[in-house]
């Protein structure tokens, strides 16, 4: 059994983890914070196998308060659900100690397949923060493990596979049946996770993987 405790200010978000794992036989939340001092206290009292925190909350955040639960429970993981995707929150969480980082918009299941990875002793991050940072940490880094290879949504290998075809954003839009804009996002979103310069080097990895994805 995968014993939890969550730390998160927006009760409307703890409700929605709480429901989804209500009949989970292998996962069991002993309790929610709204703050950092509350979780603190309620990681002393309960000792559960994995925190799961905010960063930005009251009273105490979620790096300093994984300071504290690791120093005086090295064993207990922690897993960081936040909104924060910026180098320095990953950093400052990770350096505090957690071994797994994901946002709060990837959705519930993401959510699911880190707890289980991360009381495995392996590391998560979400496949939508900086990957680019995220393997120069870990590099200087090697206690924390291995990151996670970079993981393609289904619609942006669809999109880099068009791409790989010689088609333009609007040619791309039109025969997925969606914005232009929101093609050129897609681009933007696999050129940061890929970690390339700009739209010709997504172009010539597309040519590249063209058979792969």
């Amino acid at each position: 059994m995968i014993t939890i405790v969550m730390a998160e200010d927006h009760q409307m978000l703890i409700d929605g983890v709480l429901s989804f794992f209500e009949y989970d036989e292998d996962i069991s939340i002993l309790g929610t914070v709204n703050n950092g001092e509350d979780l603190v206290r309620l990681v002393s009292l309960k000792q559960p196998k994995l925190v799961i925190t905010d960063i930005r909350m009251p009273k105490m955040d979620g790096i300093e308060a994984t300071k504290l639960i690791k120093s005086s429970f090295p064993h207990i993981y922690v897993l960081a659900l936040t909104m924060f995707d910026q180098p320095d929150a990953i950093k400052q969480m990770l350096d505090a100690g957690a071994t797994g980082y994901i946002l709060k918009n990837s959705g519930i299941k993401m959510l699911s397949q880190a707890i289980k990875k991360i009381v495995k002793g392996e590391t998560f991050f979400d496949p939508n923060v900086a990957f680019n940072f995220m393997n120069n940490y870990i590099d200087d880094n090697a206690n924390i493990g291995k990151t996670e290879k970079v993981v393609l949504s289904n619609r942006e290998k669809e999109i880099l596979h068009l791409i790989a075809n010689g088609k333009t954003s609007k040619q791309i839009s039109e025969i997925l049946f969606i914005a232009k804009t929101t093609v050129d996002t897609h681009r933007k979103n696999m050129i940061r996770k890929l970690a390339l310069s700009n739209g010709n080097e997504l172009v010539k990895y597309a040519i590249e993987k063209k058979y792969q994805f």
